[in-house]
């Protein structure tokens, strides 16, 4: 049996939610809405509720992906689900209705985010893909960045002199690092397996973590000035 299950940090309750049909493969949270994606290709979306049993409430059920739905991003009152189906689809946060459907990679989409004024989005078929928001409010894409090897996870943030940095992880050990939106390359870290995930730290912080496919979870801190070997 698949469950969702919420906890009230400061009393320690703990909440069931609804159940999803299938195993809850990504989930996030926007415009006070926890919004999770499963196998089915299905988004639940649950809302804070005074009338039914928990304080959350199933409000909608996303229906448009035709296979799993394995990443959620949340930017500029949409959200951004990614599926097995190689598509990406932009939902209205207000209305949980789909937008549009971006249809630009020809393998399975690994990673989406939503940073500044751009979607980016990575693939299998070892591209990322820059898209910008035209004036009427639709999306394209503006640059496609090209690797030797697949894409697997995607991260901004700032380095120390508070320049955007992308992290690129890819299928051959390492993750790239670039300067964006140029592109060029600022340097690479390495790991013993392929890095799945990466995150940033908190405000103010300027770290990054990285866990690989051995269990291995890395810190990693921008230096102010280069370091000299």
């Amino acid at each position: 049996m698949v469950i969702v299950k919420a906890w009230n940090i400061q009393t320690a309750s703990e909440f069931t939610l609804d159940e999803p049909n299938g195993q809850v493969l990504a989930m996030t949270v926007g415009n006070d809405t926890l919004l999770a994606g499963a196998e089915d290709g299905v988004i639940s979306a649950w809302r804070g509720s005074s009338e039914s049993k928990t304080p959350f409430e199933l409000i909608a059920s996303l229906r448009g992906h035709i296979e799993a739905v394995v990443c959620l991003s949340v930017g500029r009152n949409m959200l951004y689900s990614r599926s097995m189906d190689h598509s990406i689809k932009v939902w209205d946060l207000d209305t949980l209705q789909c937008e549009r459907t971006l249809n630009g990679h020809t393998e399975v989409v690994t990673s989406l985010i939503c940073w500044e004024h751009y979607l980016l989005s990575s693939s299998f078929d070892c591209t990322i893909k820059v898209w910008g928001f035209t004036k009427e409010g639709t999306l394209e894409v503006t640059y496609t960045h090209r690797e030797e090897n697949g894409v697997l996870a995607l991260c901004g943030m700032t380095d120390a002199k508070a320049k955007p940095i992308l992290y690129c992880s890819c299928r051959d050990n390492s993750v790239r690092m670039y300067e964006f939106p140029s592109f060029s390359e600022r340097g690479r870290l390495f790991s013993q397996k392929d890095v799945r995930s990466l995150q940033i730290g908190p405000d103010r912080v300027v770290l990054v973590f990285t866990g690989d496919e051995t269990g291995l979870l890395t810190v990693w801190k921008w230096l102010e000035e280069p370091k000299v070997l």
